[in-house]
């Protein structure tokens, strides 16, 4: 590769990172869960644009873990993650579980888009491939969820987790049912 077509990835971590300001700043402070009666008259898109809006609360799995909800558009979901010390494993990397949060949130959010008004979803399956080892030392990575297929009952999505450099560090797949939520 000539110095022309080589990626700047000092230019893309600082977008990445001025993205994820930009949209922490619209969020709520207080997080926790929407109220059936904030998202009843709301298809899954826009539940989810009311929470990048500051509208809906964001969820307290994101704080807990240190990602956030990016950007949103009908069957797609891309969250933004950092890794730290207090996610690592008794080996010295980043836990599993911290990749399969990740993705599984930007799958389920690619889903959650697609949702008409009153609908429903859960993962009934959730496969992960980590493909390399995440540390502290990576500044961010990005969760990019795509639905591939919606039914009548039941949806699938695929995403990759890259880092600023253009690595891919695991990808995934979910397998989502569909369903009319339980009266309240």
């Amino acid at each position: 590769m000539s110095a022309a077509t080589t990626p700047n990835h000092d230019e893309t971590l600082a977008q990445w990172l001025a993205e994820e300001e930009a949209a922490r700043a619209k969020f709520r402070t207080d997080h926790g869960i929407a109220s059936m009666e904030e998202i009843a008259s709301l298809d899954g898109l826009a539940q989810m644009r009311a929470m990048l809006e500051g509208k809906l609360p964001p969820p307290p799995i994101a704080q807990t873990l240190d990602f956030a909800l990016l950007r949103v558009s009908k069957g797609e979901a891309i969250f933004q993650g950092t890794p730290k010390f207090k996610h690592y494993n008794p080996l010295g990397t980043v836990h599993g579980g911290w990749y399969a949060t990740l993705l599984d949130s930007a799958l389920g959010c690619a889903v959650h888009t697609t949702l008409e008004i009153g609908k429903a979803y859960t993962t009934l399956e959730l496969k992960v491939n980590l493909v390399r080892a995440l540390s502290d030392r990576v500044p961010v990575v990005r969760a990019i969820g795509r639905v591939r297929h919606v039914g009548r009952q039941m949806a699938t999505a695929e995403a990759d987790l890259v880092g600023h450099d253009g690595k891919l560090y695991a990808h995934g797949s979910t397998t989502c049912l569909l369903f009319d939520p339980p009266k309240r």
